[in-house]
């Protein structure tokens, strides 16, 4: 009796392991961007068109107009943010939140939802969790999307601003993210000059690039400069000072000296840019 019931127990056994495994209609992704110095994080499961009505007026459509989306397939989509943020210009505490959506013919709502908990099932949809509500515009793309994405796109030169851009069939939708990095860079710069003097190059060249007081950035990228006076990449960027400072002379001094450099070291990047700045004094 005993060895019936271990062979009853294996065979349990086997059928509970030996499960048949097969692709996912809605595949799950994870995509991760850093926005300046903040991390955007989505997690979320991407449905094919397969030929279906996408976005439309009727009922006929898999995802009809002004009605709540979860956003994605299965448990819908999750964005985390590493810091504070603000999403479509309204203020959001760092944490992770549902991404919900109410599609429009030429605008969508897109909310970012705190009961996270909620997933997919919309029908326990509550307002009163809602973090974020913004009304964006729809744009038609020309090439067709089959399979639904997100992400972040068309970051701004200065790292501030970002886009979460929606995209199925042939509609498009962006939201813009901002962040705020000063701050945290600013109390970088101070505690990590104090400990070391290679970091005093950086510290110049984000107050030149922010519009931070010009002659602190003079006196870092004299300091910098000090343990390596021919670095011509250090020698340009403090010839770009000297011309926010109005020294023009001085900026085309500093920018020969790092011109000779550059050209010594075969760097045609940085021979480039010298003769343009030095243009730019004449």
């Amino acid at each position: 009796m005993k060895n019936i019931l271990l062979i009853l127990l294996s065979a349990v056994c086997l059928v509970a392991q030996a499960q048949v495994q097969t692709p996912q209609p809605s595949t799950a992704s994870t995509v991760t961007n850093v926005v300046g110095l903040t991390e955007v994080k989505i997690e979320y499961s991407r449905p094919k068109a397969k030929g279906r009505k996408i976005f439309g007026a009727s009922p006929d459509y898999l995802t009809p107009f002004g009605k709540l989306w979860r956003t994605a397939a299965n448990n819908g989509s999750k964005i985390t943010f590493s810091d504070d943020v603000k999403f479509g210009g309204v203020d959001v505490p760092k944490g992770t939140y549902l991404l919900l959506s109410i599609p429009g013919a030429t605008e969508w709502t897109v909310i970012l939802y705190k009961d996270v908990a909620m997933g997919g099932n919309t029908e326990a949809y509550d307002a009163k969790n809602d973090q974020a509500r913004v009304i964006v515009k729809a744009e038609k793309l020309t090439e067709k999307v089959e399979t639904f994405t997100l992400e972040i796109a068309d970051f701004a030169e200065n790292n501030k601003t970002a886009n979460l851009q929606i995209m199925w069939e042939n509609t498009s939708v962006k939201v813009p993210v901002t962040v705020d990095f000063d701050a945290k860079v600013m109390k970088s710069i101070d505690a990590n000059t104090k400990v070391s003097p290679n970091n005093y190059f950086q510290a110049a060249v984000y107050y030149l690039e922010n519009g931070k007081d010009l002659n602190q950035a003079l006196k870092f990228v004299n300091s910098a400069l000090e343990g390596n006076p021919t670095a011509f990449w250090m020698l340009y960027q403090k010839a770009r000072i000297q011309k926010g400072l109005n020294d023009k002379a001085g900026a085309l001094a500093t920018s020969k000296v790092s011109l000779e450099e550059s050209i010594k070291a075969k760097n045609v990047d940085y021979q480039k840019m010298n003769e343009e700045l030095q243009k730019s004094l004449k």
